[in-house]
């Protein structure tokens, strides 16, 4: 919700959580694409409100693994897993691997739904490569080793503005205010 405030930033729309999320049943995100479960959670949580709702679904994509960690990004390293052991799993499986085998891409899809029916669905992507080891202290999950060449450094090594600003999610979020902002909707959670 704070990163998604952030990039709203001087937009005149507010940004809230779903009231009660914690009661709702909870929706799987057992699909094999970040499209399927963005939008499947959107359309099931929009169920509970009349409000407009985002739903994201983001991850790493290591095409060198057969896109691992991909939709499994979260739970990469096992369902408590912490950032950091999901780092150290994912470093093991690049040991040995060229330059070429360490491009990697995050990935983030925002559905934008409302009483149950999916309105419109926004993606981005940006290219980086994973670093040999962690380097970094901002920012979370694999931010440490995904090298942003463009800057010369890791996610956790840039400042927050300069995520956001080049950021898969926040590329994404961008095409979503874009939508709000020419239909003239405020609101959504």
């Amino acid at each position: 919700m704070r990163e998604y405030r952030v990039l709203a930033g001087a937009n005149p729309i507010e940004i809230e959580p779903l009231p009660r999320f914690a009661e709702l049943a909870a929706f799987a995100e057992s699909a094999p694409t970040f499209a399927e479960n963005s939008a499947g959670k959107a359309i099931h949580y929009s169920q509970f409100t009349d409000e407009l709702l985002i739903a994201d679904d983001s991850g790493l994509v290591v095409r060198s693994l057969g896109g691992a960690p991909g939709v499994h990004s979260a739970r990469y390293a096992g369902p408590n897993a912490s950032d950091a052991d999901r780092v150290q799993k994912l470093l093991e499986a690049m040991r040995g691997k060229s330059a070429d085998e360490r491009r990697a891409r995050f990935v983030c899809v925002l559905t934008l739904a409302q009483q149950g029916r999916a309105l419109a669905v926004f993606s981005d992507s940006v290219e980086g490569v994973i670093a040999a080891e962690p380097r970094g202290s901002g920012g979370f999950g694999y931010d440490p080793v995904f090298y942003f060449p463009k800057l010369g450094r890791t996610y956790a090594e840039i400042t927050r503005e300069e995520k956001n600003e080049y950021s898969h999610r926040g590329r994404a979020f961008r095409k979503l205010l874009q939508l709000l902002a020419s239909s003239g909707s405020r609101d959504f959670i």
